[in-house]
């Protein structure tokens, strides 16, 4: 009978652990998964594709310590669902929010993407790879900008 009150007691727990976060296909897809569908998209003949709004966006002019944001758009120009399952940016002051769900195709969605200027000072150009089901299993996009550093202390100290 204790046994069985545990052994319920921890299904319960793993239950309510789990039921309240909403999982989206990102949270679970590992490398060997992607690889598995983009073979499997291959010999059905459809495939992913990508296309952004733009490639490259430039902040312009900002002050030391902003944080500014823009968004790419992605279309998904392909045949297949097009699935983004993990986003870096170059450095930690680069941090994308891809979308967390498959991307119809026909269909677009933007990624989020924020850049902390604090420490930075001078020219900043950083890169955001998304991890894809396209053919590259791989896309690329960058963020410019040129950061004034803070009044009073030279770039060169920091």
């Amino acid at each position: 009978m204790i046994k069985k009150s545990i052994r319920l007691f921890v299904v319960s727990l793993v239950f309510l652990t789990t039921a309240c976060k909403k999982e989206s296909i990102s949270d679970k897809i590992t490398d060997a998964d992607m690889k598995a569908i983009q073979e499997q998209n291959v010999i059905a003949g459809k495939l992913s594709k990508v296309a952004f709004d733009k490639e490259i966006h430039d902040f312009g002019t900002i002050n030391e310590g902003q944080i500014v944001e823009t968004q790419f758009l992605v279309k998904n120009v392909g045949d297949a669902d097009l699935l983004i399952y993990e986003a870096k940016g170059s450095c930690g002051c680069t941090v994308p929010e891809p979308p967390k769900d498959p991307i119809k195709p026909g269909e677009s969605a933007p990624i989020k993407v924020s850049f902390d200027s604090k420490g930075k000072p001078g020219a900043q150009e950083k890169t955001v790879t998304i991890k894809t089901n396209t053919p590259n299993g791989f896309e690329i996009f960058k963020i410019k900008a040129n950061v004034t550093p803070l009044a009073g202390i030279p770039a060169s100290t920091k």
